[in-house]
């Protein structure tokens, strides 16, 4: 059986309909901001601490917006797969600070995604399931 992690994932975006992904130090791919959960902590509560120590932005659990439960190949850790509770979230572009253990944040659009490194969850799930409807 393939070990899986269990983590929160962020579709944030912003009024113009584009999506912000990070690049965590030491890695090559793009993703959705979020992490691993802490013991006991919801999957909502999970994504807004991560939202605040990735990206600096402190949302309301409440503005959050279940998208489902979405389960492919980890992007860092081989022969792993990731199970994620994805949400979406709308921010102001200008509010976002890189946290220390991101390397890089990108906003793009649909027709950068094909450009951008990203990660499977994001590139296969996530984005498209935002920019298709």
């Amino acid at each position: 059986m393939t070990p899986e992690i269990r983590v929160s994932a962020a579709v944030v975006t912003d009024a113009a309909a584009r999506a912000l992904v990070v690049r965590k130090a030491g890695t090559i791919l793009f993703m959705q901001p979020g992490g691993k959960h802490e013991p006991g902590e919801s999957p909502a509560a999970a994504l807004v601490r991560e939202l605040r120590e990735e990206i600096g932005v402190v949302v309301d659990e409440r503005a959050l917006v279940p998208l489902g439960t979405f389960t492919t190949d980890a992007a860092n850790e081989p022969g792993h797969r990731v199970v994620a509770d994805a949400f979406r979230v709308q921010i102001e572009p200008g509010s976002v600070v890189r946290g220390g253990e991101i390397e890089e944040v990108r906003w793009i659009g649909a027709g950068d995604a094909a450009s951008t490194p990203l990660a499977p969850l994001s590139r296969d799930l996530l984005l498209p399931l935002v920019w298709e409807g």
